[in-house]
């Protein structure tokens, strides 16, 4: 496996295409060369022995035209020495045999001494017959019994336009052949050393070219592995080089943008963790995906992930449909929480998150908890019903009141003076209304200024009892004061915090039965603030009824609030006065065992303790 992955390597790549390159080059050099000159030698080679046919051919003409008959022998004799002597000196081949034939094709001279034999004898060859036939080019190419190609050439002799002979000449083209088999030699020789510097020079080239390439790779491995911190090497201005420069750039710009985009997700991570509201996003299943802390919070669940939103927001398939596809912007869902308290309201907004081309994707689901401010509203709109409630019905009965004066009792002394006594009473009712939601309202605003002084916590409580002893009387009711030992004055507004305790006291009178006992206690919680508590031994509240007992125009039994001149806004204002102090209101009760009202005031609020 390692072998093959190394021929897969550009380095071995580009040597091998290299030496391919120059194999090729030199394979085609090579044939074309040592063809050409195989051509061109043997060429050279034919040229030669048909110029000395030829010349022979002219110097033997007019010996064999003067050649005498048969009866002649020595004049023939003559003229064979004479023909013998001339190819034997004058011309001379390499290993060539050189033959002159009357026009019988007979042999007169041989240029070989050891084929002397020859002489007198026919030549039958092919060439012979078509040379004596007159044909001028005969060449013919022939391998003998040793396997030696020869050069087979015959001309014919003509002399005033007869042809009188013949040449006839064989040349061995040995020297030819092994002259260019010592140019493929010497050729191949030549490849090989070629190929070999070809190698190197390959593997240096390739090196040069690899190496830089190389760098690159571990460059990106590191970038892909998250580290920034290492350079390319620029080796030069080539396109390596230019690709060094780009890559480093590009390392630069990429550490740049993920770090850009890792402190945006660190500001978007932030801000989903810290956020008001929870946020749940979908994909465009359904399914959730991601939460923030706070919507895990809203939905009590510790984990989101995987489940459907039908399931989490425990909502019809339908309905969600239509708020993730945009028909619909948001929902009220309500959650019951598993304490038994009341149920929580969520008001869940959807907004669909849209890909180019791709249509919805997901689904971003922002959940915020409108429990309050359902609350609010609902208070808001008992506390209008309320109001007009309460001003409507003395308005009523001095509507009806004047009407009958009006028809006549007015006319009636006594009974014009009793109804004249219920105007005034039911217009008294409206202005202590009127005068305590004015109160009220200042103190929502901030208007009500305080005016501490000094105020002497025993004289006040026992001032408190002082006010309220003729009511207690005629209930029988008995009152104590106990203040703990140590505590003498405190800062406060004297008049708003008499307020208070004339409420608190009256509450109590009001719902004390006939033969009760009312205590009025103050004792320090610690070293900053005091306790002041009104106890008394009355009728009580029913646990359903504590958690709103501080609201406006709120009553536990409203008939007989109302009939005892209550307003309903008592303990609303003494709220609202003990904050103003800094400080804390609380109410205790057990249905028909009694009631504890507790006033936390500071110690320390615009002076000093005495």
């Amino acid at each position: 496996m390692n072998g093959i992955r190394f021929f897969r390597t550009i380095q071995v790549k580009l040597i091998i295409i290299y030496v391919l390159l120059i194999l090729i080059a030199m394979q085609l050099i090579g044939v074309y060369f040592i063809s050409t000159m195989k051509t061109s030698l043997t060429s050279t080679f034919t040229n030669n022995m048909n110029e000395q046919a030829n010349l022979i051919s002219a110097i033997a003409a007019q010996t064999l035209s003067n050649k005498p008959d048969k009866t002649g022998a020595s004049s023939e004799q003559s003229t064979e020495e004479y023909l013998s002597m001339l190819v034997s000196n004058l011309f001379s081949i390499n290993e060539a045999e050189i033959q002159v034939l009357d026009s019988s094709g007979k042999v007169m001279a041989t240029s070989q001494q050891s084929h002397q034999s020859y002489i007198g004898k026919k030549n039958t060859a092919l060439a012979v017959s078509r040379a004596l036939q007159g044909i001028p080019n005969n060449e013919q190419e022939v391998i003998d019994e040793d396997g030696v190609r020869k050069k087979i050439i015959a001309k014919p002799v003509v002399f005033s336009k007869k042809i009188v002979g013949a040449v006839y000449m064989v040349a061995s083209m040995k020297e030819l052949y092994q002259t260019v088999d010592r140019i493929n030699r010497i050729f191949m020789s030549g490849m090989l050393i070629a190929l070999g510097l070809t190698g190197v020079l390959g593997v240096l080239l390739a090196h040069t070219i690899t190496n830089p390439i190389k760098g690159l790779t571990r460059q990106a491995a590191a970038v892909a592995e998250g580290r920034f911190d290492q350079q390319v090497p620029v080796l030069g201005n080539d396109e390596i080089g230019r690709l060094s420069e780009v890559f480093n750039d590009m390392t630069i710009r990429l550490r740049d943008a993920l770090s850009a985009n890792e402190e945006e997700k660190e500001k978007i991570t932030s801000i989903l963790a810290n956020m008001s509201d929870g946020v749940v996003a979908a994909d465009e299943r359904g399914v959730v995906m991601i939460t923030n802390r706070r919507a895990q919070q809203m939905l009590r669940v510790e984990e989101c992930g995987g489940i459907h939103l039908t399931e989490l927001f425990s909502m019809a398939d339908d309905q969600l449909s239509a708020l993730m596809n945009g028909y619909e912007s948001s929902a009220v869902i309500h959650h019951v929480r598993s304490d038994g308290e009341e149920d929580e309201l969520m008001r869940v907004t959807f907004t669909p998150i849209h890909k180019r081309d791709k249509g919805i994707s997901g689904t971003i689901a922002v959940l915020q908890d409108v429990t309050e401010q359902e609350r609010l509203e609902q208070s808001r709109r008992e506390f209008v019903a309320n109001v007009s409630h309460e001003l409507r019905t003395p308005l009523t009965t001095i509507k009806s009141y004047a009407e009958a004066l009006n028809d006549g009792a007015l006319d009636e002394r006594e009974l014009g003076q009793r109804f004249v006594g219920v105007i005034r009473n039911e217009t008294e009712r409206m202005i202590r209304l009127v005068t305590d939601l004015l109160h009220l309202s200042r103190l929502d605003s901030n208007q009500a200024t305080l005016r501490r002084q000094q105020t002497n916590v025993p004289e006040m409580l026992e001032e408190v009892a002082d006010r309220f002893s003729f009511q207690m009387r005629k209930k029988a009711i008995r009152a104590g004061v106990r203040v703990e030992d140590g505590i003498t004055s405190i800062w406060l507004d004297r008049d708003q915090i008499d307020q208070v305790l004339d409420n608190l006291v009256s509450n109590a009178i009001k719902y004390t039965l006939d033969g009760g006992r009312i205590e009025i206690m103050a004792r320090k919680t610690d070293a900053n603030n005091i306790a002041i508590s009104v106890r008394d031994t009355g009728i009580g509240i029913p646990k359903k009824d504590l958690s709103r007992i501080f609201d406006r125009f709120y009553r536990v039994d409203k008939a007989r609030s109302r009939n005892m001149g209550g307003t309903g806004l008592g303990l609303s204002i003494a709220r609202e006065i003990v904050k103003a102090h800094g400080g804390t209101i609380a109410l205790d009760s057990e249905l028909n065992e009694g009631t504890t009202v507790t006033v936390m005031l500071p110690i320390q609020a615009g002076g000093e303790s005495a």
